[in-house]
């Protein structure tokens, strides 16, 4: 489907933008499910100060929504109306401060951000080498892995909010619990600066050679798939749950429940993103069925249904 092009009125009020908008972009490519619908129009901004005047001259009923590396998402078949905006080069830059501290933008892989702190000889960061994503989405969900969290190692973060202003937010701002954020749900985070502390940059290489073994061996990291789907609940873990309702290798066409590790969805080849959330669905149902638990989704399901 194709959505109205808001591109010609959008540049007629944004004077001089200097980022790239595009009508109607496929999103398919831009996520690792390999699913999903067009962006109604897709920005990327050149840097900060460009997204603050996008957001400052945009009309407050253009819906926003903001998207990574698409690592944790699914785009549903019918697209995504509004504007989509996707951080790039202008956010991708990390540098080495006093006292063990890391600056990074929010465009950056986490695991670029971990190898960085292994070469400036700086510990605390080698669980970010386990999450398939960037810095902003880490900051957005308190991401974590490997016994790490995005609150253990932030002291701030900065962002744009819908009106275009920069706001910087301390790590008690950030309001995290659990795979969560507590800061305002419009802001788009630009920069984070995290804190570690001295290391033996052998020890932390051999410790994020560990993490890797581990994500290669107990996890399909070379399938189309998404991470992580459900949130473990509390007290539980959410594959073991899955698997005692007898959803490992669960199919919805050619969506399937991983038979490496079940709390993980895959697309065989062909899955459309209906089929994707239908089994995460069917997953939900059954597991709230036998345990009586209700599964919380971790991956972000944006965008409407292909009518």
């Amino acid at each position: 489907m194709a959505f109205p092009d808001l591109v010609p009125d959008l540049k007629s009020r944004m004077g001089a933008l200097r980022g790239r908008l595009i009508a109607n972009q496929p999103l398919v490519e831009l996520t690792w499910f390999r699913v999903g619908g067009p962006a109604q129009v897709l920005f990327m901004p050149e840097d900060e100060q460009d997204l603050s005047h996008f957001l400052t001259h945009l009309s407050a009923d253009v819906p926003v929504t903001v998207i990574g590396l698409g690592s944790n998402l699914i785009v549903r078949d019918g697209g995504v109306p509004g504007v989509v905006i996707r951080l790039g080069r202008g956010f991708n830059e990390i540098k080495i401060e006093e006292g063990s501290r890391i600056r990074a933008g929010t465009a950056v892989p986490d695991v670029k951000v971990a190898r960085a702190a292994q070469e400036a000889s700086i510990a605390g960061l080698s669980f970010l080498r386990g999450i398939p994503g960037a810095i902003g989405g880490a900051l957005r969900m308190n991401g974590g892995a490997y016994g790490g969290e995005t609150r253990d190692v932030l002291i701030e973060a900065r962002g744009v909010d819908r009106g275009g202003r920069v706001r910087i937010f301390t790590n008690a701002d950030m309001h995290y619990t659990y795979r969560h954020c507590g800061a305002p749900d419009d802001v788009i985070f630009t920069e984070a600066l995290f804190q570690g502390e001295p290391g033996d940059p052998a020890v932390i290489s051999a410790a994020m050679d560990k993490i890797t073994e581990s994500r290669e061996a107990t996890q399909p990291i070379k399938s189309r798939t998404g991470g992580s789907t459900f949130k473990n609940p509390a007290g539980h873990k959410a594959w073991q749950l899955i698997d005692a309702a007898g959803c490992r290798g669960l199919t919805v066409g050619a969506a399937e429940v991983s038979q490496m590790h079940c709390n993980f969805l895959i697309n065989r080849g062909g899955a459309s993103a209906a089929d994707i959330e239908t089994l995460g669905e069917t997953v939900r149902a059954r597991v709230k069925g036998t345990s009586g638990v209700d599964l919380e989704w971790e991956i972000k399901r944006i965008g409407v249904a292909r009518e």
